[in-house]
């Protein structure tokens, strides 16, 4: 079983601010697994379907950010799944704009939305990506991060960011097919 959650929040008016990363990420990973994400359950929209002898759930809270644990438990639950079995793909702001991460397991740090997951369903043991937006308005605080994170991908970003969500998209593909293990998509993903 593997459930890959990707985060953002429903609406057109969101649709491609920084924090719907995830978002993108879950739809760039279904069209190269030829699954439509549509099926509405568990306060999500998901897509299902059996791969290399595993269930493969790819879900986009609809929620919105700050209640993602809500569907993320649900989820778990309707599909008897651990929250080892998760991976949660999301923005962050304090890694380089393009740059990717993925972890084990770990603290929510300033994301509501995996604040909302860990306190859901009460654990950090679950795998993240990370994908970045990070840059120097945000360190030197000229921009509060709220309004970055709401506001559209800029001119400048785009190109960085498009090829970030390709490569996690890929990546996970490869992994969902079997050919990398979690620690070699660790790997592959972070020495970037």
């Amino acid at each position: 079983m593997k459930i890959i959650v990707g985060l953002g929040n429903p609406t057109p008016k969101y649709r491609n601010n920084y924090h719907n990363l995830g978002f993108m990420t879950a739809d760039a990973l279904a069209e190269k697994l030829k699954m439509k994400i549509k099926t509405s359950e568990c306060k999500s929209l998901t897509a299902v379907k059996r791969i290399d002898g595993d269930d493969v759930v790819i879900a986009k809270p609809q929620t919105f950010m700050n209640l993602s644990g809500e569907a993320v438990k649900e989820l778990l639950r309707k599909y008897g799944a651990y929250s080892e079995d998760l991976i949660v793909v999301y923005d962050d702001a304090d890694i380089p704009v393009g740059k990717l991460r993925l972890r084990k397991e770990g603290s929510a740090g300033t994301h509501n939305g995996m604040r909302s997951i860990i306190k859901e369903i009460n654990s950090e043991n679950f795998p993240r990506l990370r994908i970045g937006f990070g840059c120097a308005e945000l360190k030197d605080k000229s921009v509060p991060i709220i309004e970055k994170v709401l506001s559209d991908i800029s001119y400048t970003d785009r190109e960085k960011i498009n090829e970030a969500i390709q490569k996690a998209a890929d990546k996970l593909f490869d992994y969902i097919a079997g050919k990398l293990t979690f620690d070699a998509l660790m790997q592959e993903i972070n020495k970037g």
